[in-house]
């Protein structure tokens, strides 16, 4: 078994991690300074929120206990599952979100193809940190809606990385803290002009030191350090093997970064446009305009995957057995899914059964299914379930630097 070089990380500087850490439990980020990027993405929950659809901005608490808040409830859940942060920091994860939109492109200004296009922004350390500042900008997620706040204008005019638009709102909100004016000050210079990119820059210095996750029982038994339990080695032999796992989630970080339709079931508000009235979500298709990439999503590396439930792109299975048995099926896995594995916090008005209540999508997504079936027995699931289990680093899961007891905007931090 040839798994190639392993993943190459970039050096951290310490001030950035540590400037990083704070920026990512701050809610000053956020347009309403309610929410942070911790709300979805909290160690607590492997680095997702434990929700099948998130909820952002116009909520309180975290994961399965998020509550909407009566008086400023959001618009609707986030279309897709909060995907977890393990090694995002790998030089060869240049792929992101479950869409593929933000990706390395040496094409592209900066080297970096985003939904921005020629608006995008220059300065940009990598792929992580230009996606680590795409959430603010998504009135559900972190910017909060129409006139709430002079970000959330911003972006609903459409004025985004322009000259005062909602990134240098964000990033002079971030300026007017002494304690981040003084970080800032030993990374870039004193009295530099604080860039939205460079807060984008040390979140991601954070992610790819705080959560790279490459010291599993995998790793070591790979390099010869030790054996890993027999059913795990049973499970091994099935991923890189019979159940062909291994053909899509490949390499050290068991991801090919290609996308693929394993007919999954569609929740929620699916991804529409302002002027389209679906619930549908299309993934890659709606990047590529190709009608052959409707229902495809991003492998998903399966580092630390034990942590991060619910599983696949609408977060529809519950657990890590039914994302593998889906695996075995997908079409019959559609067709008979069980509704009650969804995490879905109460939000009124919300129609999360849109799709899967249409014969006729369902059909669609069906017929767009790119995966075979594959015959395991019982036995086979529960080995290759403890593979799976073998992927975690448990230094990795403790964290480094942690959450902070309190960040400089003095605004509260969600522990």
């Amino acid at each position: 078994m040839s798994l190639g070089p392993r993943p190459v990380f970039a050096p951290v500087d310490p001030l950035a991690a540590e400037l990083g850490q704070l920026l990512f439990y701050d809610p000053i980020l956020s347009g309403n300074k309610e929410v942070s990027c911790a709300s979805c993405h909290h160690p607590r929950f492997g680095t997702g929120d434990g929700l099948s659809l998130s909820i952002g901005d116009g909520a309180t608490g975290l994961g399965p206990n998020r509550v909407i808040d009566p008086d400023n409830p959001p618009e609707q859940r986030i279309p897709r599952n909060a995907p977890g942060l393990w090694n995002l920091g790998a030089r060869s994860m240049e792929v992101m979100f479950h869409d593929g939109r933000l990706e390395a492109d040496p094409t592209y200004g900066g080297g970096i193809r985003t939904p921005l296009g020629g608006d995008m922004a220059a300065g940009f350390d990598s792929v992580l940190s230009a996606q680590a500042m795409f959430p603010v900008l998504s009135p559900d997620e972190m910017a909060g809606h129409y006139s709430e706040n002079e970000i959330s204008r911003a972006v609903r005019l459409g004025q985004l990385s322009h000259r005062g638009g909602a990134w240098d709102l964000i990033a002079a909100r971030v300026a007017e803290i002494p304690e981040y004016r003084a970080g800032f000050d030993a990374l870039i210079g004193s009295d530099a002009e604080i860039k939205f990119t460079d807060v984008g820059n040390v979140l991601a210095a954070f992610i790819r030191f705080e959560w790279q996750a490459m010291d599993s029982p995998f790793d070591r038994a790979v390099q010869g350090e030790a054996d890993l339990p027999e059913a795990a080695q049973r499970g091994r032999a099935l991923f890189y093997g019979a159940a062909g796992c291994s053909s899509c989630h490949a390499g050290w970080l068991q991801t090919d970064n290609r996308f693929y339709s394993i007919a999954m079931p569609q929740l929620g508000p699916g991804k529409a446009a302002r002027f389209e009235d679906h619930a549908r979500d299309e993934g890659r298709a709606r990047v590529t305009g190709l009608a052959e990439d409707a229902n495809r999503f991003r492998t998903p590396s399966l580092r630390n995957v034990t942590e991060t439930a619910p599983y696949g792109h609408s977060g529809a299975f519950a657990t890590l057995e039914a994302m593998v048995r889906h695996h075995l099926d997908p079409v019959g896995g559609l067709y008979n899914y069980d509704r009650g594995q969804a995490v879905l916090p109460e939000l009124q008005g919300a129609d999360d059964w849109r799709i899967l209540d249409d014969p006729n999508e369902i059909d669609r997504i069906a017929a767009s299914n790119d995966l075979s079936p594959t015959v395991l027995g019982d036995a086979d699931v529960a080995d290759l379930i403890a593979f799976l289990e073998a992927l975690t680093d448990p230094s990795a899961v403790a964290g480094r630097l942690g959450v902070p007891d309190q960040v400089p905007s003095g605004l509260p931090v969600e522990r």
